[in-house]
């Protein structure tokens, strides 16, 4: 059996977030998106020096800062977007509004067939939460585009 080039459960991308306090970081992804936290590597002093969890089946790494790096948390709602599918939408922005996400769109059914809400972390993050709720082709999304934004 050859190794693979890829280590088992990981992706080909595999996002890698920055925190001032990685482990309160871990604490609220498994708090309010239902993270499953896998281990952490830490530093003499307790820095997060590299922490890995997982939600649904896609991992993410995590460390504390470490800005002679250029490993440097950022500012609220100024980080990457994530997407995140999950089962039921609605509770699961409510869940993430309860444990201190910022809300910044209620669940909303969209054109190209998800139902999603926004969130922004405390830590410089913005979520995408999302439910598939119809399926739709390239060529239907291309022509409700059109008019997207429109409606008042």
């Amino acid at each position: 059996m050859s190794l693979s080039h890829i280590p088992e459960g990981y992706h080909s991308v595999t996002p890698s977030l920055t925190a001032r306090d990685a482990r309160a970081a871990l604490d609220f992804y498994s708090r309010a998106l239902g993270a499953e936290v896998l281990y952490t590597l830490d530093e003499p002093s307790g820095k997060v020096a590299h922490g890995e969890f997982v939600i649904g089946n896609s991992r993410i790494m995590i460390s504390d800062e470490y800005p002679d790096f250029g490993a440097i948390q950022p500012e609220i709602g100024k980080g990457a977007t994530f997407m995140i599918y999950v089962a039921d939408v609605d509770a699961a922005y409510a869940q993430a509004v309860k444990e201190g996400g910022t809300g910044k769109q209620e669940p909303t059914d969209m054109f190209w067939g998800d139902r999603i809400a926004r969130i922004f972390d405390p830590y410089g993050y913005r979520w995408t939460l999302a439910t598939r709720k119809r399926e739709v082709s390239v060529d239907e999304m291309k022509e409700a585009m059109k008019s997207w934004g429109q409606e008042s």
